[in-house]
């Protein structure tokens, strides 16, 4: 079991090294990144963009990208569906955001014709190394999905459960939160945990355990859920959160990186290959575990 993240970088180690696409390539950050990963031996990259720009960029981080395949596509929408087109073509796998916009990609993404759809929901997986917890936690959904339905948050879960899988976790326990930990019918998002949670004990959903409602203090406190009575197996060794929204989870994902002292690592999942698409505030060391994750899971 992976219990932090610098683990992510050895295990990719002992796998075949996987190949990257960097759709818009012409992005610093995103360029230290992959250096980082390939000095690491995790990826092979391909750079799709602006060559003279990325060649500029380049030579400013002292990263020899000779050897490497390149594709020289200035404008960022083809340069996104190229990017696509080589992983569905099997020459990569996994799809690396650069100076693109997020729209912009994840339209070439779930383009009908060379797109990247697999299922028909994509979230946002993030996995924190917190040093007030006592073992990853993963996050989910802080930037794809904004008030998602039951159906959605299903569908959420299973992607989230899918990366904790592959780091070898088999049986994740999810808490699903919110404001409180009781169920109201006035409150949506309580109904809609209790009955996945439900489903869950039905064997409706394999893979994993869930609960919920659970306030956050409950999900990750083993002496809060005490205190206030809540017997579950998921209280207190809480794997992954499945926020009620994006507001949410988008809060509790930069509130634990800014304020919290933790770091994360975090993916795009439910497409045909995993997607590292980091924010412009995500720290050069997330980016790179972020890709070091999507190695281990691609």
């Amino acid at each position: 079991m992976i219990k932090h993240l610098m683990q992510l970088v050895e295990e990719a180690k002992k796998r075949e090294t996987r190949k990257l696409v960097l759709a818009a390539a012409g992005d610093e950050d995103a360029l230290l990144a992959v250096k980082n990963a390939v000095s690491q031996g995790i990826i092979e990259p391909i750079l799709v963009g602006d060559m003279l720009k990325i060649r500029t960029i380049a030579k400013r981080i002292n990263f020899d990208i000779s050897t490497y395949e390149c594709y020289d596509v200035e404008d960022k929408t083809e340069a996104s569906l190229k990017a696509c087109m080589l992983i569905k073509e099997g020459k990569a796998e996994i799809l690396m955001k650069g100076a693109v916009g997020t729209g912009t990609l994840m339209k070439a993404v779930l383009n009908k014709e060379i797109g990247l759809r697999k299922g028909d929901t994509l979230s946002h997986v993030a996995v924190f190394e917190s040093p007030y917890y006592h073992k990853l936690l993963g996050v989910t959904d802080a930037a794809m999905n904004v008030g998602p339905d039951l159906e959605t948050k299903i569908a959420i879960i299973k992607n989230a459960v899918e990366v904790f899988h592959k780091l070898n976790i088999p049986n994740p326990k999810v808490a699903i939160v919110g404001s409180v930990e009781t169920v109201n019918p006035r409150m949506e998002a309580t109904m809609h945990a209790a009955t996945i949670s439900m489903m869950n004990y039905r064997k409706q959903i394999t893979g994993c355990v869930i609960d919920g409602p659970l306030a956050i203090d409950n999900a990750v406190s083993k002496k809060s859920a005490e205190l206030k009575n809540i017997t579950s197996e998921v209280a207190g060794d809480t794997d992954i959160i499945l926020a009620p929204g994006i507001d949410a989870g988008n809060i509790l994902y930069k509130t634990l990186n800014f304020l919290g002292g933790a770091v994360a690592a975090a993916v795009i999942m439910g497409a045909a290959a995993p997607i590292v698409l980091t924010s412009r505030s995500d720290s050069d060391k997330s980016k790179f575990l972020s890709i070091a994750l999507a190695a281990n899971i691609g």
